[in-house]
This record gives structure tokens, C-alpha cells and sequence, in this order.
């Protein structure tokens, strides 16, 4: 099914060409295309305020009807960060503010996946919007938000009274851990604000906030958690390698100046660097393997 030329109008935002198609009597305003995208989808998506707010005075368009991707107009605008056709089609009767997508994506976490502060400020204004619901892989906004540094975002999600932040994705990683590995220092501090933030809490491979913020040399998140008094500093994963390790391993200099004042271990610094295990062919074995470093869930791609 091809793009009809209503279709084409809307998606291009010429409103004077809408006008005069949507006066035909033959005129179908909510027909979709072969991807399931209809006129309305292709406007909110383009962020043609005018002629979304055209076909929503319609009685023959459906608001929430989603693409073949299960993604709504709402979802499209809310993830481009068009707040103006957000406002939109937040005041029609029959949205569903937390429909998600065949990925299992909500409006509000697209929104917080691509740092969207005014759509997911209007998205949280509305009592009917789950702060907490998660995606595919047990991804929720608040794990989106923060792994890729978006702390506009992160603040907004925290002042929600509803809100979890601790709930980790399939992995057991949350959303503490994501932004300490990431290096996002103001994400961690936003989190360290808060009561119910466990700091110590590792992933399911045993790994610790610190463990993978020294791993990476991500120096002033790493700052930040020695500032604490219930962060265990030495913690190891369960191969016994400590957050000291791991940064001399790296050749993170600041890193291990930092864990070197903090850090009760026996093993220095320089034993560290040269603890590297091996396998049979005598080479050390993080050349010989592709899969060295721990795998984590991937982000969700860009929208």
C-alpha cells in the first residue's frame, strides 16, 4: 500500500494541501501505509504541529492508533522531542499515555532514552503515566536517563514519589551502576542524593559500582564514591580482582592514586598491572579472547 497523497502532504507539513484533501468526500484521513503509518503518525513523527491539530478535529481519526511496529503518534513526537504535538495529543480523550511499542517501549522512555526534558516533564505532569514501567530487557526510563548521562532527565524521574530507582535490567545492573560505569559524574551524584540508593550494589557477575568506575577510568565518578562512608572501597568481584586491580590493570594513573590512599589490600598497584592471567598457548589471555571484557545489555538503539 503506498503513501497516499493526504499522507504525503501531512508528513511534509504543507497544512493548505490537508485542507483541501480533507475536504473530499472520498477522502480517507486515517489510512495507513504499507509500514502501517498513517497520515496522523507521519505528522506528529515530522513535528507538524498545524496539521496534526487539522486531522485530531476529525471524528474519523483515530489518536492512538499505532504503526506496524506497535509505535502511536504520541511515541513518534514523544522520542523527537516535539513538544508542541505532544501537548496535542496529550489532550485527546483516548490516549494511552503508557502504550508501548512491539519493543516494549513508552512513550516516556523513548522520551528519556534520547534526553527529551520537556516532553518527559509533561509526560511525569499526568497521573496516568507509570515513571516505573520497563522495556524489553527490564530497561525502565530511570535505567535509559542515567546510562546515557541525560541528569535533566534523571531529576525529573527522581521527583516522582513512585519512582524505583533501584530496579536493575535482566542483567542485574541499575541504574547506578550504568551511569558509575559510563562515567556520568552528575547522574551519580543526583543518585547518591537519595536514601534508597545502595552504592555497593553489583551486577550479577559481582561487580560493584566502584569495581566499574576504576575499571573504566572514570576518575570523578570514582571521587565520588570514595566520598562515601558506606562504599566499600576494596570490595573484589567474585575472581577476587579488587577496584585497584582493575585500574592498574587499565594503566588508570588517577584512578590508582585515588584507590591507593583508601584501598587495605596487600596488592599493590604495580603487582596488579601485572597480573594478567594466561592460557596454555603462554599469550596473555585477554589477547586471545574476543569476549574479555564483561558483556552488558546494549543500548537501545537511536531514535
Amino acid at each position: 500500500m503506498q503513501i497516499t497523497p493526504l499522507a504525503w502532504a501531512a508528513r511534509n507539513g504543507h497544512e493548505g494541501v490537508v485542507a483541501v484533501l480533507l475536504g473530499r468526500d472520498d477522502i480517507e484521513p486515517d489510512k495507513p501505509d504499507e509500514r502501517g503509518r498513517t497520515p496522523l503518525l507521519l505528522a506528529a513523527c515530522n513535528g507538524q504541529e498545524g496539521v496534526v491539530r487539522a486531522l485530531l478535529e476529525r471524528n474519523d481519526v483515530d489518536p492512538d492508533k499505532p504503526d506496524g511496529s506497535g509505535q502511536t503518534p504520541l511515541s513518534q513526537a514523544a522520542c523527537r522531542g516535539h513538544e508542541g504535538v505532544v501537548r496535542l495529543l496529550l489532550g485527546q480523550d483516548h490516549i494511552n499515555p503508557n502504550k508501548s511499542d512491539t519493543d516494549g517501549r513508552t512513550p516516556l522512555s523513548r522520551a528519556a532514552c534520547g534526553g527529551k526534558q520537556g516532553v518527559v516533564e509533561m509526560l511525569l505532569r499526568r497521573d496516568d503515566v507509570d515513571p516505573n514501567q520497563p522495556e524489553l530487557y527490564d530497561i525502565t526510563p530511570l535505567w535509559l536517563a542515567a546510562s546515557n548521562g541525560h541528569e535533566g532527565v534523571v531529576k525529573l524521574l527522581l521527583g516522582r514519589h513512585d519512582i524505583n530507582p533501584n530496579v536493575p535490567d535482566y542483567g542485574g545492573v541499575t541504574p547506578f551502576l550504568w551511569a558509575a560505569r559510563n562515567g556520568h559524574a552528575g547522574v551519580v551524584k543526583l543518585l547518591l542524593g537519595r536514601d534508597d540508593i545502595n552504592p555497593n550494589m553489583p551486577d550479577h557477575r559481582g561487580r560493584t559500582p566502584l569495581l566499574w568506575a576504576a575499571r573504566n577510568g572514570r576518575e570523578e565518578v570514582v571521587k565520588l564514591l570514595l566520598l562515601q562512608d558506606n562504599v566499600n572501597h576494596d570490595m573484589p568481584d567474585p575472581s577476587g580482582q579488587t577496584p585497584l586491580v582493575w585500574a592498574a590493570r587499565g594503566g588508570h594513573e588517577g584512578v590508582v592514586e585515588l584507590l591507593s590512599y583508601s584501598d587495605g589490600t596487600a596488592l599493590t598497584p604495580l603487582s596488579g598491572a601485572n597480573q594478567v592471567e594466561h592460557d596454555s598457548s603462554g599469550l596473555p589471555r585477554a589477547a586471545c579472547r574476543s569476549d574479555s571484557s564483561p558483556t552488558a545489555p546494549a543500548l537501545p538503539p537511536p531514535v
